[in-house]
């Protein structure tokens, strides 16, 4: 029986094969990944073969069909070991997916949804665009009817897998006069003539998974390759974000757990001052704090997997747990690189890497500062 209200056996078991695999095939390679971008084909169609990348995709899709609490604790096991390897899982669960799942036909999930659980291929989410990130709104890219077909322009910025991509989901304005609600979603072939990928962008942290820009000049696409109803594209990219922003808060308690257990290893084990760092009572206050910060977050995320799973509306809910477990995050790796002294600020310390990985997850699927707004517009509507 699970120890955690919010998990039961199953939920105990997807967890303990998650963590095996982060400790015995990610561990030991995470670092080199780091060094010399290059994820391991073979790795990742391992994750595929385990069903890490169908987890909440139906089983008639060719998923596992689970839930939400199953999706954090794999995220969260897998991002101790390597925060890298979450993008494949979340990708393949949320962005990629989440907008077919939601919106789209049967014949679109048949033909889509099948080859991401298996690794077959990947599928890029193209929302965001240069002058319109938190602001999703504001896109600028456009789909004008064309008899049986759309042609699209535009671009597409900082996209996850753009250049690993069979297929991308694209943003567009239909209606440019009705704003957000002139948004449509369409699945575009990245071999379309007219597809093209920026240059690869060099990346502070979670390295080895492409991101480029995306540009779109006279993409001819068919009606058909439409994601659900014209005009309705905004609240499918908002809903898919909800399942998004669960997944980098569950992948920020993976991060911010990893660091506190370096930060007690290493307190154990370096002597100053004729005792351990850990026999200081302002060093082992400092753990303290970190230690009830990361409960303290999962006890959102938990909650946020657990409404999800019921069926209610996590909007806000989401929002408050990517907020907080992401901010906590990027605290307590800061704490724990602090307590290694100038260990942690070299390559050869794992805590150095964390450092690089968790600063992003207040930024991406929506800032800080967005969580904010929706969760104070929502109180104050």
């Amino acid at each position: 029986m699970s120890k955690n209200p919010y998990f039961n056996e199953d939920h105990e078991s997807i967890r303990e094969m998650a963590r095996d695999f982060a400790n015995k095939t990610l561990a030991p390679i995470a670092a080199e990944i780091d060094k010399t971008e290059k994820y391991p084909a073979e790795v990742a169609q391992q994750m595929a073969d385990l069903g890490f990348l169908g987890l909440k995709i139906p089983e008639e899709y060719g998923g596992l069909g689970l839930d939400m609490r199953s999706y954090v604790c794999v995220m969260e096991e897998i991002a101790k070991k390597s925060v890298t390897s979450t993008l494949y899982i979340t990708s393949a669960n949320s962005l990629s997916t989440a907008p077919i799942i939601l919106s789209g036909t049967e014949e679109q999930k048949q033909k889509y949804l099948p080859g991401v659980c298996d690794g077959s291929y990947r599928v890029a989410f193209g929302l965001t665009e240069p002058n319109a990130g938190s602001d999703a709104a504001s896109i600028a890219t456009k789909a004008v009817e064309d008899g049986d077909d759309y042609i699209l322009n535009g671009r597409k910025a900082f996209i996850t897998f753009a250049p690993d991509s069979k297929y991308s989901v694209i943003y567009a304005k239909t209606s440019p006069d009705k704003g957000v609600k002139g948004i449509s979603a369409f699945m575009v072939d990245m071999d379309t003539p007219g597809v093209s990928c920026g240059k690869n962008e060099e990346k502070m942290g979670q390295r080895g998974v492409p991101v480029s820009d995306i540009l779109l000049e006279d993409v001819r696409v068919s009606k058909d390759c439409m994601i659900g109803e014209k005009d309705m594209g905004f609240i499918n990219a908002m809903k898919t974000l909800s399942v998004g922003r669960i997944g980098v808060a569950a992948m920020s308690l993976g991060i911010a757990a990893e660091a506190i257990e370096l930060a007690v290893n290493h307190t154990k084990n370096r002597v100053q001052f004729g005792k351990p760092l850990c026999k200081n009572q302002a060093l082992a206050f400092m753990m303290a704090e970190m230690e009830t910060k990361l409960n303290a977050a999962r006890g959102l995320v938990y909650n946020a997997a657990w409404l999800m799973d019921n069926g209610e509306d996590v909007t806000m809910a989401a929002c408050m747990a990517k907020y907080f477990a992401a901010e906590a995050a990027i605290d307590i790796v800061n704490k724990s690189l602090q307590l290694h002294g100038g260990y942690g600020y070299s390559r050869e310390y794992e805590i150095e890497r964390l450092y690089r990985d968790v600063r992003v997850c207040s930024i991406y699927e929506g800032s800080t500062q967005v969580q904010q707004m929706v969760i104070s517009g929502m109180m104050l509507k």
